[in-house]
């Protein structure tokens, strides 16, 4: 994953050789960071705050008072260590420093998502390409197509996970060239862009 400062190097460069870019670098950064996107879908994923990278975030956790946290940068979360839930504020302070030590920068900021209870092992990957979603196997959710309409990007990707109630909920959006292929098969995805590339042309 580009960092914004790489991925601006990346399309300058593309521009020097004499081709264009599909995605500049506002629409990378438009799925790629999360306050992008966020607002957009407030009401179909879990609240989050965003947070600078300088702030006292141990006092930010306690102002919020909620029983548990989650929390990443603008991009990812942390998949080692302590990972990113923690229950006390006070156990911040080790989850922001393996971030440091593990992922070597915070990118953007912090992002504090509240922790809903999600049923395991029901996770999707659906991908959304000039506003058509698509899926893996099976029907694209509703959820996934409101999804869909609202964000404007040429192509991203967007996991919907089954809350414990029933209800489905977006718990990640992100540019579709660095998104994993998580329960694609490669022939599933090569189809769908050779779909795409047929209808606009």
């Amino acid at each position: 994953m580009l960092s914004a400062s790489e991925y601006e190097a990346l399309v300058s460069a593309v521009s020097r050789a004499g081709a264009h870019a599909v995605t500049d670098l506002q629409t990378y950064l438009a799925s790629h960071h999360l306050p992008n996107w966020y607002s957009l879908l407030a009401d179909m994923t879990p609240e989050t705050r965003i947070y600078q990278p300088d702030c006292d975030l141990e006092a930010a956790l306690r102002a919020l008072d909620w029983p548990e946290f989650f929390i990443k940068d603008y991009v990812k979360s942390l998949k080692t260590s302590v990972g990113s839930h923690i229950s006390r504020p006070e156990q911040v302070a080790t989850l922001v420093a393996d971030m440091h030590r593990f992922r070597g920068t915070i990118e953007g900021g912090f992002c504090v998502r509240r922790v809903e209870s999600f049923l395991r092992d029901t996770e999707r990957r659906y991908f959304v390409l000039n506003g058509v979603p698509h899926a893996s196997f099976g029907d694209v959710p509703a959820i996934v197509r409101e999804c869909a309409k609202r964000l404007p990007s040429k192509f991203y990707s967007a996991d919907a996970v089954q809350r414990t109630d029933g209800q489905l909920r977006i718990v990640e959006v992100g540019d579709g060239q660095v998104s994993d292929l998580v329960g694609w098969t490669p022939e599933r995805f090569a189809t769908i862009l050779a779909e795409e590339f047929l209808r606009e042309h």
